[in-house]
């Protein structure tokens, strides 16, 4: 099965492969445009690296970096913060982690 992005005069419409990663909408009816910072950062955040091909396909990587920085979403565990940080995006700058970082209360009895 092919991972192939089609475009339709402008319109793209995401893979099902992405489904699983973007599991909080209705696959058919997510808009790549308005609906990037939700796209990408699920990606980043729960994708592997084909599904990380997949989003450099759709979204350049300055768009990316940009959604990244401007629009945080707590969704991330640190290691994966730290790696799209500082490998996949190369930020050099420090970022505040309370912004992207998830935390995991625990359970006490």
């Amino acid at each position: 099965m092919k991972n192939n992005i089609k475009i339709k005069s402008k319109e793209i419409i995401l893979p099902e492969k992405l489904k699983a990663i973007l599991w909080s909408k209705n696959i058919k009816a997510i808009n790549p445009e308005t609906d990037k910072v939700y796209i990408i950062h699920q990606v980043l955040s729960y994708g592997d690296i084909s599904e990380i091909k997949l989003l450099l396909k759709i979204y350049s990587l300055k768009e990316i970096k940009d959604i990244f920085l401007n629009f945080p979403k707590k969704i991330y565990t640190k290691p994966v913060f730290l790696f799209v940080k500082n490998y996949l995006l190369k930020i050099n700058k420090e970022l505040d982690e309370k912004y992207y970082v998830k935390s995991f209360s625990k359970c006490v009895k």
